[in-house]
């Protein structure tokens, strides 16, 4: 692949959109009803990208929560694109997914896909890499910018990062002159963000773990600034499960979230051991990646805090974030928070149906906290994770 190239990840992005429109869904939704009424007791089938946003569902399948739980479920999935982990779960392939929070907004709304966020699947996990010789945001004018997808959480804070430094995100041709304060955002897959970056095709990129980490490893680039420490807490990917299921399999659908939560409490206490699981070292080889290098992620260095505190990496030290932490329950203040920002990113494609979103109303009716307000309760409640013992917090977005 050449990675001068850009059109690719286009062509990957107007996919999706097909995928996400009402034409696009319907074949796909008509698979997903015939599988349903084939196979109305489907084992758990995850399906993931190789990133550590989708830690618990492989924690859980490696470890046998699911079965322990008293529920089938089939080896993961791993899929190459954002687009595949769509395609693959609205036709009905799987019927567990880790997803962007914000692209659950867009499946939902945008193309009325049947289904909901049950849990969150992590907490920070990302952060804005950039090439050794940038040590200010602001030196990214002018230059090429890196994004996951449009329809993430990364791009809403990275855009609020360059208002704050007095740049404009743009979204042009990559062969298009970009203005001095201006930032040119291109979708990138994670995997092929290291090499654009070590090749000096863009001079940064925003993105989930270990992809930071490899940069890290690798001497390509240096973190600038950690998602965690710019929205404290936030979100990244959640757990999307279809309607029917939840509807018409309660006790699956309640099985399937135990297993996910106590997947995140196992995580919280055994990190090195998550990171050899996910690794290539790995029984299942979940990922490609090398432990050392999640492992960077999930058991940094005692030295690594202040190193980051000092190169303004980390700003809000008193928060006491995590490179990745594990919590399930989705804050509806999140949700909310979230919609009004998207509703001010900019976003290729077709944004309207933002507009009409009412962000409390969306809160309500995108997330179905059932099941993990009851697997929480069983694992001793938040304060199990670390929280206060409450369903309800203030967000704090400070860059």
């Amino acid at each position: 692949m050449c990675l001068d190239d850009f059109t690719h990840t286009r062509r990957d992005f107007l996919k999706l959109s097909a995928v996400l429109s009402a034409a696009g869904a319907m074949p796909l939704l008509s698979s997903l009803q015939a599988r349903a009424a084939a196979e109305p007791d489907a084992p758990v089938r995850i399906g993931y990208l190789p990133i550590t946003d989708a830690t618990p569902l492989l924690v859980a399948h490696n470890n046998g929560l699911f079965e322990a739980e008293g529920i089938k479920a089939e080896r993961p999935v791993l899929l190459r694109s954002w687009a595949q982990v769509i395609e693959a779960f609205i036709s009905g392939q799987v019927n567990v997914i880790h997803l962007l929070s914000p692209m659950t907004v867009w499946a939902r709304y945008g193309s009325k896909v049947p289904a909901k966020v049950v849990a969150w699947n992590h907490v920070g996990g990302s952060g804005l890499t950039v090439a050794p010789d940038i040590t200010e945001v602001k030196q990214l004018g002018g230059k090429t910018v890196a994004i996951p997808f449009w329809y993430s959480i990364h791009n809403v804070v990275v855009q609020q990062l360059f208002r704050d430094n007095g740049l404009q995100p743009v979204s042009q041709a990559a062969t298009a002159a970009v203005a001095a304060n201006e930032v040119n955002l291109v979708v990138l897959p994670p995997s092929d963000m290291p090499p654009a970056l070590a090749s000096k095709r863009i001079a940064g990129y925003i993105v989930a773990e270990p992809f930071n980490a490899l940069a890290e490893e690798l001497k390509v680039g240096r973190v600038q600034r950690f998602t965690g420490d710019v929205w404290r807490n936030h979100a990244c990917c959640v757990v999307f499960m279809h309607e029917h299921d939840l509807n018409n399999r309660p006790e699956w659908s309640q099985k399937v979230v135990n297993a996910i939560v106590k997947a995140q409490l196992w995580t919280r206490d055994h990190r090195a051991e998550a990171a050899q699981i996910l690794s290539k070292s790995g029984a299942n080889r979940y990922t490609p990646h090398a432990p050392e290098v999640l492992g960077r992620v999930l058991t940094p260095a005692a030295d690594s805090r202040e190193q980051y505190v000092q190169s303004g990496a980390i700003r809000h030290a008193q928060w006491d974030e995590q490179r990745i932490d594990f919590q399930p329950y989705p804050f509806p203040s999140y949700t909310e928070e979230l919609v009004r920002r998207l509703k001010d990113t900019l976003i290729e494609g077709d944004k309207g149906f933002l507009a009409a979103l009412d962000p409390q109303q969306t809160a309500r009716d995108l997330v179905d906290d059932r099941f993990v307000r009851n697997a929480i309760g069983a694992v001793g409640g938040l304060k199990a994770f670390g929280l206060p013992d409450s369903f309800e917090r203030s967000e704090e977005f400070a860059v």
